[in-house]
């Protein structure tokens, strides 16, 4: 799955938490103590999800991170001199950017 297909599901699913809350605030003085428990039910499986779906999205991203921190550390350790040139680089372009202020 890619990064924007998790967001998109992630951003989805606190939508309706949200959304599933909002009812919840709203009608609370209309209900009866059946429909609330309804309501108090829907609202407690959204939250249960929405936890779900990020426990799953972090662990993607931490299993990402890592893969890119292995990637990057394989590269440094085939091509030390080149990595000190980028990373020699990176520093003056930062200085003077901070610098210029």
């Amino acid at each position: 799955m890619s990064k924007e297909t998790n967001t998109d599901h992630l951003r989805a699913e606190l939508k309706s938490l949200a959304d599933t809350l909002e009812e919840v605030l709203n009608t609370s003085g209309d209900k009866s103590k059946e429909e609330l428990s309804k309501l108090r039910g829907k609202a407690e499986k959204a939250l249960q999800e929405s936890r779900h779906r990020l426990g799953e999205t972090s662990d993607l991203i931490a299993r990402q991170t890592r893969e890119a921190a292995a990637k990057t550390d394989e590269y440094v350790r085939d091509n030390p001199w080149t990595s000190v040139g980028i990373g020699a680089a990176v520093g003056v372009v930062l200085g003077v950017l901070l610098t210029r202020r």
